[in-house]
């Protein structure tokens, strides 16, 4: 226990030196270019005096500099993604840029660094329920949201976003389906109204794309979902329908997730004022989902690398 206290004091000590590298740093260059007063530079960079010519005069200790290496790697990836938090800054390190760290070290750097994720906001959705559904299934699903092979199990839903001309709101409306194997998305469509069409060409796109899949299909009770003209494309693509019960929406949990982990990452706290930047945010970011960000629930891959590494193993 002891010794356990004396290492992490010792990593302590040493992590803090990187919060302060840069500052003295600084201090060092602006003194031999400027000729500005030591004493002037510490009092701006709040440091002592003392503590500067320490860490000249020191030497550097190669865990040290391993930290401040690490540091410079954390603050590019947050300059970049400010949502990846350090459990996605960690796997990044070691996919992207060959370090190889643990969870706890990222962590304490981030903490020194005041690197932090942004928040999650509260999804408010924007379901339509029918009044008078033509067609409704029961929860076949539900909520085992686990499967063995892709195509097995499908997910879908609508969600929206705004964008301002002026002093107008406007909205997109976004449908996805979304494979629960890999949790790659299988299919999208972006359009300005919430109607059939939007839900029809998802559907009709992810059918044409994989035309051999027969997947549990899984929905709310929305009124595109349960009209007579969807029911009827599910049972010509040879596929059951599965429905999330009335107000629950954890029933259709990891597609609400996907909608969440967008919105938090690529639109909560930015102002669109065209429909053009914001339709390009959606589409570009479903492609980095699909091929980029890493998932440790997928054993830190991609979603389409998942996808192709069951085919590969089949």
């Amino acid at each position: 226990m002891f010794l356990k206290k004396i290492r992490r004091n010792r990593e302590e000590a040493e992590l803090s030196q990187v919060k302060y590298f840069h500052i003295y740093l600084a201090i060092k260059e602006e003194h031999e270019e400027h000729h500005y007063a030591i004493s002037a530079l510490c009092k701006l960079g709040n440091v002592t005096r003392a503590a500067y010519y320490k860490w000249l005069h020191r030497q550097t200790p190669i865990k040290e500099r391993e930290n401040i290496m690490i540091a410079e790697k954390i603050e590019a990836i947050h300059s970049e993604s400010p949502d990846k938090g350090y459990r996605r800054i960690r796997d990044d390190l070691d996919r992207y840029y060959d370090i190889q760290v643990n969870d706890k070290r990222v962590l304490r750097i981030c903490r020194i660094q005041n690197i932090k994720s942004t928040i999650k906001y509260c999804n408010k959705g924007c379901t339509r329920h029918a009044a008078r559904p033509q067609y409704v299934a029961e929860n076949i699903l539900n909520r085992d949201f686990t499967a063995t092979a892709p195509n097995e199990k499908w997910l879908t839903d609508v969600t929206e976003f705004k964008y301002y001309l002026g002093n107008e709101v406007h909205k997109v409306y976004l449908s996805a389906i979304l494979d629960l194997y890999d949790r790659r998305i299988v299919s999208f469509a972006i359009r300005d109204r919430n109607d059939n069409i939007l839900v029809f060409d998802t559907f009709t796109h992810a059918v044409t794309s994989n035309p051999d899949a027969h997947p549990l299909f899984h929905s709310d009770r929305g009124y595109q979902y349960t009209s007579r003209m969807f029911h009827a494309k599910l049972i010509a693509a040879g596929m059951k329908h599965s429905m999330s019960r009335v107000g629950k929406c954890i029933d259709n949990g990891p597609m609400e997730g996907f909608w969440g982990i967008l919105k938090r990452e690529r639109y909560y706290g930015r102002h669109f004022t065209d429909k053009e930047s914001l339709v390009k945010m959606i589409e570009n970011y479903i492609e980095y989902y699909n091929t980029k960000r890493l998932q440790r629930k997928l054993g830190v891959l991609t979603p389409m690398e998942k996808h192709a590494k069951y085919w590969l193993a089949a």
